[in-house]
Protein backbone atom coordinates (compact mmCIF):
# COMPACT_ATOMS: atom_id res chain seq x y z
CA UNK A 1 0.00 0.00 0.00
CA UNK A 2 1.45 3.33 -0.55
CA UNK A 3 0.90 5.68 1.84
CA UNK A 4 1.40 9.84 0.83
CA UNK A 5 2.74 12.15 3.02
CA UNK A 6 1.82 15.51 3.17
CA UNK A 7 4.46 18.27 3.29
CA UNK A 8 4.71 21.84 2.84
CA UNK A 9 5.50 23.27 -0.46
CA UNK A 10 8.27 25.50 -1.26
CA UNK A 11 7.67 29.40 -0.07
CA UNK A 12 6.68 31.33 -2.70
CA UNK A 13 8.18 34.48 -4.22
CA UNK A 14 7.16 37.34 -5.42
CA UNK A 15 8.06 39.09 -8.44
CA UNK A 16 6.62 41.73 -11.35
CA UNK A 17 4.87 39.87 -14.21
CA UNK A 18 6.80 39.04 -17.80
CA UNK A 19 6.66 38.61 -21.04
CA UNK A 20 7.34 35.00 -20.60
CA UNK A 21 4.29 34.87 -17.71
CA UNK A 22 1.55 35.32 -20.45
CA UNK A 23 0.71 31.56 -20.72
CA UNK A 24 0.16 31.11 -17.00
CA UNK A 25 -1.27 34.73 -16.12
CA UNK A 26 -3.86 34.62 -18.83
CA UNK A 27 -4.80 30.95 -17.91
CA UNK A 28 -5.26 31.97 -14.52
CA UNK A 29 -7.35 35.18 -15.37
CA UNK A 30 -9.58 33.06 -17.52
CA UNK A 31 -9.88 30.18 -14.36
CA UNK A 32 -10.64 33.27 -12.12
CA UNK A 33 -13.50 34.89 -14.09
CA UNK A 34 -16.05 32.01 -13.70
CA UNK A 35 -16.06 33.09 -9.90
CA UNK A 36 -15.93 36.81 -10.63
CA UNK A 37 -12.62 37.35 -9.71
CA UNK A 38 -9.91 39.30 -11.87
CA UNK A 39 -6.45 37.69 -11.46
CA UNK A 40 -4.59 40.57 -13.87
CA UNK A 41 -6.27 43.60 -12.60
CA UNK A 42 -8.00 45.35 -15.51
CA UNK A 43 -6.88 43.01 -18.73
CA UNK A 44 -9.50 42.86 -20.99
CA UNK A 45 -9.72 41.11 -24.14
CA UNK A 46 -8.57 44.35 -26.20
CA UNK A 47 -5.22 44.85 -24.42
CA UNK A 48 -2.60 43.42 -25.75
CA UNK A 49 -0.41 41.75 -22.83
CA UNK A 50 2.72 44.11 -23.51
CA UNK A 51 0.76 46.96 -23.13
CA UNK A 52 -0.89 45.64 -19.78
CA UNK A 53 2.32 45.11 -18.43
CA UNK A 54 3.18 48.80 -19.33
CA UNK A 55 0.16 49.83 -17.40
CA UNK A 56 1.04 47.77 -14.41
CA UNK A 57 4.75 49.03 -14.71
CA UNK A 58 3.58 52.70 -15.28
CA UNK A 59 1.40 52.57 -11.87
CA UNK A 60 3.95 50.97 -9.72
CA UNK A 61 6.13 54.03 -10.76
CA UNK A 62 3.43 55.70 -9.25
CA UNK A 63 2.07 57.06 -12.31
CA UNK A 64 -2.36 57.36 -12.52
CA UNK A 65 -4.04 55.40 -15.24
CA UNK A 66 -8.08 55.77 -14.83
CA UNK A 67 -9.51 54.81 -12.45
CA UNK A 68 -6.64 53.03 -11.22
CA UNK A 69 -4.48 54.52 -7.95
CA UNK A 70 -0.45 53.56 -8.41
CA UNK A 71 -0.22 50.37 -7.03
CA UNK A 72 2.58 47.70 -7.50
CA UNK A 73 1.43 44.22 -8.76
CA UNK A 74 3.26 41.49 -8.23
CA UNK A 75 3.03 37.51 -9.09
CA UNK A 76 3.56 34.43 -6.47
CA UNK A 77 6.20 32.01 -7.75
CA UNK A 78 6.92 28.82 -6.43
CA UNK A 79 9.91 27.48 -8.88
CA UNK A 80 8.59 28.71 -12.34
CA UNK A 81 4.46 28.00 -11.09
CA UNK A 82 2.36 31.05 -10.95
CA UNK A 83 0.33 30.44 -7.81
CA UNK A 84 -0.81 33.84 -6.97
CA UNK A 85 -0.92 37.58 -7.40
CA UNK A 86 -1.07 40.10 -4.83
CA UNK A 87 -1.40 44.09 -5.49
CA UNK A 88 -0.46 47.02 -2.63
CA UNK A 89 -2.50 50.22 -4.04
CA UNK A 90 -0.16 52.83 -2.35
CA UNK A 91 -3.19 55.08 -1.87
CA UNK A 92 -6.81 54.88 -1.92
CA UNK A 93 -9.74 56.42 -3.42
CA UNK A 94 -13.27 55.93 -2.32
CA UNK A 95 -13.58 52.96 -3.60
CA UNK A 96 -10.98 51.35 -1.96
CA UNK A 97 -11.12 53.05 0.87
CA UNK A 98 -14.91 51.27 1.62
CA UNK A 99 -14.51 47.80 0.09
CA UNK A 100 -10.98 47.33 -2.02
CA UNK A 101 -8.61 48.29 0.77
CA UNK A 102 -4.50 48.65 -0.02
CA UNK A 103 -3.56 45.04 -0.33
CA UNK A 104 -5.92 42.36 -3.08
CA UNK A 105 -4.35 38.99 -3.32
CA UNK A 106 -5.59 35.86 -4.65
CA UNK A 107 -4.36 32.40 -4.58
CA UNK A 108 -5.57 29.88 -7.45
CA UNK A 109 -7.45 27.03 -6.37
CA UNK A 110 -5.21 24.71 -7.00
CA UNK A 111 -2.67 25.95 -4.48
CA UNK A 112 -4.58 27.20 -1.84
CA UNK A 113 -4.13 26.10 1.62
CA UNK A 114 -0.74 25.65 1.55
CA UNK A 115 0.29 28.84 3.59
CA UNK A 116 0.91 30.77 0.42
CA UNK A 117 -1.15 33.44 1.53
CA UNK A 118 -0.03 34.06 4.81
CA UNK A 119 3.55 34.21 2.99
CA UNK A 120 1.89 37.15 0.31
CA UNK A 121 0.28 39.65 2.88
CA UNK A 122 4.00 39.11 4.82
CA UNK A 123 5.74 40.43 0.98
CA UNK A 124 2.60 42.75 0.79
CA UNK A 125 3.47 44.51 4.15
CA UNK A 126 7.39 45.27 3.09
CA UNK A 127 5.86 46.44 0.06
CA UNK A 128 3.52 48.79 1.65
CA UNK A 129 6.35 49.84 3.79
CA UNK A 130 8.73 50.27 0.86
CA UNK A 131 5.88 53.11 -0.21
CA UNK A 132 6.15 54.84 2.55
CA UNK A 133 2.79 54.13 4.24
CA UNK A 134 2.36 53.65 7.60
CA UNK A 135 -1.01 51.27 8.42
CA UNK A 136 -2.78 49.53 5.73
CA UNK A 137 -6.39 48.62 4.76
CA UNK A 138 -7.15 44.92 3.84
CA UNK A 139 -10.97 43.81 3.27
CA UNK A 140 -12.48 40.44 2.46
CA UNK A 141 -15.68 39.26 2.58
CA UNK A 142 -17.36 38.36 5.53
CA UNK A 143 -17.46 34.62 5.14
CA UNK A 144 -13.56 34.20 3.53
CA UNK A 145 -12.61 32.42 6.76
CA UNK A 146 -9.14 31.79 4.89
CA UNK A 147 -8.67 35.33 4.56
CA UNK A 148 -9.91 36.60 7.59
CA UNK A 149 -7.26 34.16 9.86
CA UNK A 150 -4.42 35.61 7.08
CA UNK A 151 -5.37 38.99 7.77
CA UNK A 152 -5.59 39.03 11.90
CA UNK A 153 -2.17 36.98 11.58
CA UNK A 154 -0.53 39.49 10.03
CA UNK A 155 -1.84 42.03 12.79
CA UNK A 156 -5.07 42.97 11.30
CA UNK A 157 -7.67 44.98 13.93
CA UNK A 158 -11.26 44.60 12.50
CA UNK A 159 -13.02 47.80 12.10
CA UNK A 160 -16.61 47.59 10.75
CA UNK A 161 -18.26 45.05 8.36
CA UNK A 162 -20.37 47.04 5.39
CA UNK A 163 -22.15 46.35 2.59
CA UNK A 164 -20.64 46.27 -1.17
CA UNK A 165 -22.14 48.80 -2.49
CA UNK A 166 -22.57 47.03 -6.40
CA UNK A 167 -23.31 43.34 -4.81
CA UNK A 168 -24.97 43.66 -1.27
CA UNK A 169 -22.31 41.63 0.22
CA UNK A 170 -20.99 42.10 3.80
CA UNK A 171 -17.50 42.78 3.38
CA UNK A 172 -14.75 42.57 6.31
CA UNK A 173 -12.79 46.18 6.92
CA UNK A 174 -9.24 45.55 8.54
CA UNK A 175 -6.36 48.01 9.47
CA UNK A 176 -2.60 46.64 9.79
CA UNK A 177 -0.20 49.28 11.53
CA UNK A 178 2.86 48.87 9.97
CA UNK A 179 5.24 49.84 12.55
CA UNK A 180 5.57 46.51 14.20
CA UNK A 181 7.11 43.82 12.71
CA UNK A 182 5.86 41.38 9.84
CA UNK A 183 4.78 38.24 11.91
Amino acid sequence: MLTVVATRSATPHVRALTAADEVQARAAHGRLAADGVEFCLGLDGTESWAAWLDRTERLRMGGSVPPWVPETFVGAFVGPTLVGRLSVRHRLNEELALVGGHIGYVVLPEHRRRGYAGVMMREALRIAREVGLDRVLVTCSDDNHASVRVIETAGGVLEDVVTHPVSGEPKRRYWIALDAPVP
